[in-house]
């Protein structure tokens, strides 16, 4: 069954609500059948790549139009929910960045096998770490931490076919009417907004599984015995 995952590496409750996912999927019994799809999607592709980048407080304050004292009083919520499930926020001096290349390098560590690691993996360099995304010695490091190598990201940077799949993610977004992340699609039947408590996925998984599984039901074969070897090394 698959689970295509919208999200943004710089948007806390993406990281919020990867977390509370992660453990309503560990304890769920048909987790060895769910497949868990990375999707790109940018809170705000406006942000320029060249320029000096703003804070994140400041940029967070333009956005909504809080006064600084409710921008922080936000903060500190995002960061006590947090950690409330593990994680650990240090916005302070947090720079608002564009994250379309951050995505490319997403996309090329799915056809990895490594999706799930890199978004960890970023998620924990902005929010946990401080570290500027775009930096290429960020980059290379976060590369080499989920087994791959500066090579790696230098294909990730230079084939188009990565800016194409990050694209056809965000119009896919469009398509299906999502305008905020996280948001999770589950059997394309079923949709969890936000980050949501453990409870609440544990609830909808059960649900759409049971769907899945009368969709899709394990084959009963009928075996026609023979000598085979099994995968103990025995022959008989």
């Amino acid at each position: 069954m698959k689970i295509e995952i919208w999200s943004d590496v710089v948007c806390p409750f993406c990281y919020i609500g990867k977390r509370n996912f992660e453990n309503a999927l560990h304890q769920f019994p048909g987790k060895e059948e769910v497949e868990v799809i990375w999707k790109s999607f940018q809170l705000d592709p406006t942000i320029s790549k060249t320029a000096e980048p703003q804070l994140y407080t400041d940029q967070l304050s333009k956005k909504t139009g809080w006064s600084k004292e409710e921008t922080d009083k936000a903060l500190e919520s995002m960061s006590a929910m947090a950690k409330s499930v593990g994680l650990e926020f240090n916005l302070e001096g947090l720079k608002s960045i564009n994250t379309f290349d951050t995505h490319r390098i997403i996309q090329y560590a799915k056809l990895k096998d490594l999706g799930s690691q890199a978004e960890e993996a970023f998620f924990k360099a902005f929010f946990t770490d401080g570290r500027d995304l775009t930096k290429k010695e960020t980059q290379i490091e976060i590369m080499q931490n989920i087994g791959l190598t500066e090579t790696d990201l230098e294909k990730a940077m230079s084939d188009d076919l990565y800016e194409k799949m990050t694209k056809a993610d965000i119009e896919e977004a469009k398509q299906l009417q999502i305008s905020g992340v996280p948001f999770f699609v589950i059997d394309r039947k079923y949709a969890v907004s936000g980050a949501q408590p453990s409870e609440a996925f544990t609830q909808t998984l059960e649900t759409a599984f049971q769907e899945w599984k009368a969709e899709n039901p394990t084959p009963e074969l009928q075996v026609v015995q023979g000598q085979s070897c099994d995968v103990n090394g025995k022959c008989d």
